[in-house]
């Protein structure tokens, strides 16, 4: 799997609208995210569609991918990322260039939708992409500082490095009030003991099971699946989404599951009882409440990328990405 080239200091980033149009953030937000981002070193530019908003906040289908194409033939552009996620970032996938893509691989971060995008250019195009933060995400202030180190790290850098669990964590509206916010204690939870290396594939995973069938859907066998989902997911539809990538992946090597909103009422008990279920997770390392997924702060990760998972430390090191 081939490594695009590490973010520098000086480096163009462009923003893109994959799924939901860029309308949906206010001009303060913008103006914050890209300041955020430019004092981090970058020189941050928008692509020509990413203000288009259709019935469902989107721009065309046509746009959206001249957008991505426009992104990836630009020799000054070194990173790409997402505004935000939404819902139908799969509808641009069998009119994308993936001849042209995998011709100038490059760093392209985004979670949630993004999930489906990013999944396809690593299967089409064989190069690392990254689950992380969208554009929007920088306008964050509080937990910033984890958020951005693990993206400095991964994006940044080239030396592997330990990922540390979040002393606090919430899943607060942020976006609508960025004083008066609500933290739980941080750390993550064991289900199943184990050590183990291995390939990592994943991200949301409805989005993820949307590719099942199709010639974007990575071969999951052997790897080291991450799953998260969002607030309009419940015990029981995760129960069938988790139920379907592992009968889709046939044998994994670890399952790293991320923290799940409140309003999904999946409580310790309910996923305990889910993963409960099947007897192939009592034999592989299984980790919970991890910090990525539709909660803050969350880390960055490298879909197609190398993970070690010790679960007598709780620990994570990332060694390709």
């Amino acid at each position: 799997m081939r490594i695009p080239d590490k973010l520098q200091k000086g480096d163009e980033i462009r923003v893109i609208a994959p799924s939901r149009s860029a309308t949906i953030l206010s001009e303060e937000g913008i103006a914050q995210a890209k300041k955020r981002l430019e004092d981090l070193g970058f020189m941050v530019t928008f692509g020509k569609h990413i203000f288009e908003s259709d019935l469902q906040f989107s721009a065309t289908i046509e746009h959206r991918v001249e957008d991505i194409h426009d992104a990836f033939r630009d020799k000054k552009v070194k990173g790409i990322l997402t505004v935000i996620g939404g819902f139908n970032c799969n509808e641009l996938l069998p009119y994308l260039d993936y001849d042209l893509i995998k011709a100038n691989p490059k760093i392209l971060c985004g979670y949630s939708d993004i999930t489906a995008l990013a999944t396809a250019i690593t299967t089409k195009a064989d190069f690392i992409t990254y689950s992380g933060p969208h554009f929007s995400s920088f306008q964050m202030d509080k937990l910033q500082e984890y958020q951005t180190e693990y993206f400095q790290k991964c994006l940044m850098e080239s030396k592997e490095f330990i990922v540390e669990p979040s002393d606090v964590w919430t899943d607060d509206a942020w976006y609508l009030d960025q004083e008066n916010r609500q933290f739980e204690p941080g750390g993550w939870n064991v289900y199943q003991e184990g050590e183990v290396k291995g390939q990592l594939f994943g991200g949301n995973l409805c989005t993820l099971n949307l590719l099942q069938g199709t010639v974007y859907m990575p071969n999951l066998a052997d790897s080291i699946l991450f799953v998260e989902d969002d607030e309009l997911t419940i015990p029981e539809t995760f129960a069938r989404d988790l139920t379907s990538l592992l009968q889709t992946a046939g044998s994994i090597k670890a399952l790293v599951i991320g923290r799940f909103q409140k309003a999904s009422k999946m409580s310790e008990e309910q996923l305990l009882f889910i993963l409960d279920k099947h007897p192939s997770l009592k034999k592989i390392p299984v980790l919970y409440n991890v910090d990525f997924g539709h909660i803050q702060p969350f880390f960055t990760f490298p879909i197609g990328g190398e993970v070690e998972i010790d679960t007598m430390t709780h620990g994570m090191k990332i060694t390709t990405f």
